[in-house]
């Protein structure tokens, strides 16, 4: 199937497909006698844990972002919305956001959300024993006050801009402060349009219908399943036979598939997210910059995507969001240049070559193996030796919190806020610094100088030196970004995809 038959969808853009679906039924419809249908959607993998403050694989994050409710969200266009916090204001000197809760809001027990409950929330994520993943997003924050039931106000130590977008992620998920991180390991209690209704390890995970969830709108499906089939071209196999109304797909060939078999319709949306080699500049011989180099300028981005992606895609510099997109060709060797790499290794006195002990997850998304093989024959040529780990998602998470790796494959999460993206990774007192291996004092003075920016155009030259800073260091390699692509049976309204890769609009999804 041509590549131009599958119907582009812009990061702004709404989807409304129909579905027919054989799945179970639960619940009256509105305004009618029919049962309304349960959406069962398949995934390649279960969550690796269900505690939002902790969540990094993209399958938790999914699936929580469904069960808790954070202070601001993004709408389909990706701009920052009111969430539990129905206002918010900055004071003129910007040391000073005061948020306005919404009233009437109840977790899954029953119990009211308060600003108590907000204050502890941003507290225990701020306190470096929780190892809360999203802990650098709040640096700026001095202390959280709750002067009122319905107000929280953040005392800052300086303008934060990226601070509302960061606070609508859902490792910001507000949590009831009765709460403990051992007893939402198993029971999830959020504020989401759905609850946890039933998890079978490895199989599948059931949300219900949260009737008192506060949106504007309830949930229209009773259910939604998240069921688990390991392979992307089962899961058409499934949706073929009816027991699968929807899924995203991250590989364009099983796409393709599904929509050439006639009664699955396919829609691709443009991602944040970003296909990158990641390397731990502490570890060995990355701890030496030429050596860094010399991986970069040995790969050909555009042969890794086109192998990989089926070229479904773009070569992509650090920074994907549009308004803070980074120009690829604005790199130490923007294309293939193996007698630049045998210098930086000659550099580094490494012309004999280096090995790269590399981890690749197998399950979190399609593409990740293919890349990992040709990112090895292509620095194979070079000298370098990618000596390969593959692991299964949750065991390959474990080792990436742990920074146990010299190098990753990995598929990373973008944001609209290029602070939300790297601030957490690449400054001395971020809290993924392990992760990432690399700071500098350069770094650190440009992401202070980007958050307390906040006029927008003047931001962009800020982040155009952190994007050039990240290059010229090799910190790591950044590869492509790609597409998600949605697909659908028929008689299945109201689902958006969104350029975060979130899955937040199940809450207006339908099924017929």
């Amino acid at each position: 199937m041509p590549r131009g038959a599958l119907s582009a969808v812009g990061i702004a853009a709404a989807l409304s497909i129909a579905l027919t679906s054989c799945s179970s039924s639960s619940g009256p419809a509105a305004g009618g006698d029919t049962p309304a249908k349960g959406l069962v959607v398949g995934v390649t993998s279960d969550p690796d844990t269900l505690f939002p403050w902790k969540a990094t694989q993209f399958q938790a994050v999914n699936v929580l972002q469904n069960l808790y409710g954070t202070l601001t969200e993004f709408d389909k266009d990706l701009n920052v919305v009111p969430g539990l916090a129905e206002s918010w204001e900055t004071s003129k000197d910007g040391e000073k956001l005061t948020l306005k809760l919404r009233q009437g809001v109840t977790f899954a027990d029953g119990s009211v959300l308060d600003s108590e409950d907000v204050k502890a929330s941003l507290e225990k994520i701020m306190d470096e024993k929780t190892a809360a993943v999203a802990r650098a997003s709040l640096s700026s924050v001095k202390s959280v006050e709750a002067p009122d039931a319905s107000t929280v106000v953040l005392e800052l130590t300086g303008p934060d801009a990226a601070l509302p977008a960061n606070l609508a992620t859902v490792n910001m998920a507000i949590l009831s402060s009765d709460d403990t991180e051992q007893e939402l390991a198993t029971t999830p209690n959020g504020t989401g349009p759905f609850t946890l209704s039933k998890r079978v390890a490895s199989q599948s995970i059931t949300l219900a219908r949260n009737d008192k969830y506060w949106g504007p709108e309830k949930p229209k499906v009773p259910t939604v399943e998240f069921r688990v089939i390991p392979d992307e071209s089962s899961i058409v196999s499934a949706m073929q036979s009816g027991n699968v109304q929807l899924a995203v797909f991250d590989d364009p060939l099983v796409a393709q598939t599904a929509e050439g078999g006639g009664t699955i319709t396919v829609a691709k949306t443009p991602q944040l997210s970003y296909h990158v080699l990641q390397l731990n500049a502490s570890h060995g011989d990355l701890k030496d910059v030429n050596v860094r180099l010399a991986i970069q300028c040995a790969i050909d981005r555009k042969q890794v995507l086109d192998t990989a992606a089926l070229g479904e895609g773009e070569v992509t510099g650090p920074i994907t969001a549009p308004a803070y997109k980074s120009d690829p060709a604005k790199r130490p060797c923007p294309t293939r240049d193996l007698s630049k790499a045998a210098g930086y290794l000659a550099k580094a006195g490494k012309s004999g070559g280096v090995t790269v002990k590399t981890i690749v997850s197998q399950g979190e998304y399609a593409t990740s193996v293919n890349e990992a093989q040709n990112l090895k024959a292509q620095l194979a040529e070079a000298k370098i030796n990618l000596e390969l780990e593959v692991l299964e998602s949750g065991a390959f998470v474990d080792r990436w919190v742990a920074a146990d790796f010299d190098a990753a494959v990995a598929l990373n999460g973008g944001r609209p806020d290029p602070d939300g993206s790297y601030g957490r990774y690449f400054t001395s007192d971020g809290n993924l610094n392990k992760v990432a291996g690399y700071s500098s004092p350069e770094l650190d003075k440009l992401f202070a100088e980007g958050k307390a920016t906040t006029d927008q155009a003047a931001r962009k030259p800020i982040y155009d030196q952190v994007a050039a800073h990240l290059e010229d260091n090799a910190a790591w390699i950044w590869l492509f970004a790609g597409y998600t692509y949605t697909a659908t049976t028929s008689n299945v309204q109201g689902f958006v995809p969104m350029a975060s890769g979130s899955l937040q609009y199940l809450r207006t999804t339908s099924v017929s």
